[in-house]
């Protein structure tokens, strides 16, 4: 008699995401039509970008033209995102996401149509920046608080880490693309091209169901009372604000050296274009490593532990590059490797920890602060950053930044209420109910 193969996850039910809720049979397709929605619009809108930038560079050669680009595409995830976080909690999170989508192909391809009969100008590309940013500012917040509604609650992490992995591969290659479109064909090719993308997310999401929380209070409340919903929701949960605090201190850290990494190579180390695209090759490669690593040790439970650790490699990798010789560029591209490998170690498992501490009735609302938190942190630490290491020197900053990256990290380490978070996440993970659906609204998935 032969005895059938064991099923796999994603054909054997019931499967409970977080909270205890039932999971359909086949939970893998819709998370598969949701993250290659994601992908197809973050791909495209990145190249989009990048040949913005690159506009913006032929045409202007001013860093300050660069540095406003930069403002218009982020403040608006800073102001907008705790809103953004409103609308996930009250409305289908599938819908949201749709029409941000269709918002960006739509801006897209105007932007792409004024391109094709010649206004192509710097103001155009400000409103594009400006556009883009205030749709992300609302699909960010949905498309986090919806993963958790769709995913086993032991496979969270591997799926917080295969977006990561997308975002690696993205930073690699859509740049290229997108210089290669607007080198080749024009701008306008590279607009319609994130018209597409966008387009192809909506025809993706179409096909996934996503359940509709019910969360009454958020009606009856204003705006600014839901934001501070969301606030007491995060705080309520011991340890979660100071590793989430920490990272966003990272991050503004952290940040500065994006862009003052070219700027190491060729003064410190006297290098060339080529010695700086084989550093940018190489932390690519590490972010991609270290995503990859997590998707394989994905059901990890010390997610503070995790995140402790990555800061800490983190600081002392920077710290050790900042230190080393001009005569020391090889070991300059291994400690920049090692620090891109922890990188991964950020995002991932907060997006998790989150996930499972937060509930679903005001996940929106709390991602909706994590993405202020971020679009307002990373730009004023990339300002603040870059006017020290203006004044200390390049070395001593990265010195100086890796110390302070490696300090947070020991903190998160040392203190009890972030070892007791993870104690807490393990006890809800272990103890959830097997597979329970909770309150919906009649038309619960759409």
């Amino acid at each position: 008699m032969n005895t059938p193969p064991p099923s796999s996850d994603a054909n054997r039910g019931p499967l409970a995401a977080v909270g205890g809720r039932r999971l359909p049979r086949r939970w893998l397709a819709a998370v598969v039509a949701v993250w290659t929605g994601f992908a197809f619009t973050s791909f495209a809108t990145m190249a989009a970008n990048y040949a913005a930038v690159w506009y913006v560079t032929e045409t202007t050669g001013s860093p300050l033209a660069l540095a406003i680009v930069y403002v218009c595409a982020f403040l608006p995830v800073g102001l907008l995102a705790p809103l953004g976080g409103v609308v996930a909690d009250r409305f289908n999170r599938k819908r949201v996401i749709i029409l941000c989508d269709l918002f960006i192909a739509a801006m897209a391809l105007v932007v792409g149509a004024v391109i094709a009969i010649g206004h192509v100008s710097f103001p155009l590309v400000l409103v594009m920046a400006t556009a883009c940013g205030v749709a992300q500012a609302f699909r960010t917040p949905s498309f986090n608080a919806a993963m958790p509604l769709l995913v086993p609650e032991k496979h969270l992490l591997r799926v917080n880490a295969l977006d990561n992995l997308l975002s690696s591969i993205s930073m690699i290659c859509a740049p290229a693309l997108g210089i290669f479109l607007y080198t080749t064909i024009g701008f306008q090719a590279v607009m319609f091209l994130d018209a597409a993308g966008a387009l192809l997310s909506v025809l993706a999401m179409l096909t996934a169901a996503v359940p509709t929380i019910v969360a009454h209070d958020v009606a009856n409340q204003s705006a600014f009372a839901n934001v501070k919903s969301g606030w007491h929701e995060l705080s309520a949960t011991k340890g979660l604000p100071v590793v989430v605090l920490c990272v966003v201190l990272g991050m503004m850290a952290y940040g500065p050296l994006d862009s003052i990494l070219p700027l190491m190579v060729s003064s410190h180390f006297n290098g060339n274009g080529y010695m700086a695209s084989l550093v940018t090759a190489v932390f690519g490669i590490g972010m991609l490593a270290g995503s990859a690593a997590l998707m394989v040790r994905g059901g990890s439970t010390w997610l503070a532990r995790i995140i402790a650790v990555a800061a800490i490699v983190v600081g002392a990798a920077t710290t050790v590059a900042g230190l080393l010789p001009t005569s020391m560029f090889v070991a300059f591209v291994v400690a920049i490797g090692v620090m891109a490998v922890a990188c991964a170690g950020f995002n991932g498992p907060l997006m998790t920890l989150m996930q499972k501490n937060v509930s679903e009735e005001k996940l929106g609302r709390v991602m909706g602060l994590l993405s202020a938190f971020m679009g307002l942190g990373i730009p004023l630490g990339t300002a603040l950053g870059g006017a020290v290491a203006q004044g200390i020197g390049v070395t001593s900053f990265f010195v100086v930044d890796g110390v302070v990256i490696l300090g947070l990290g020991a903190l998160l380490v040392f203190l009890p209420s972030v070892r007791a978070l993870d104690r807490r996440t393990n006890a809800l993970s272990a103890t959830q109910p097997a597979a329970e659906t909770p309150a919906m609204e009649p038309s619960a998935a759409e």
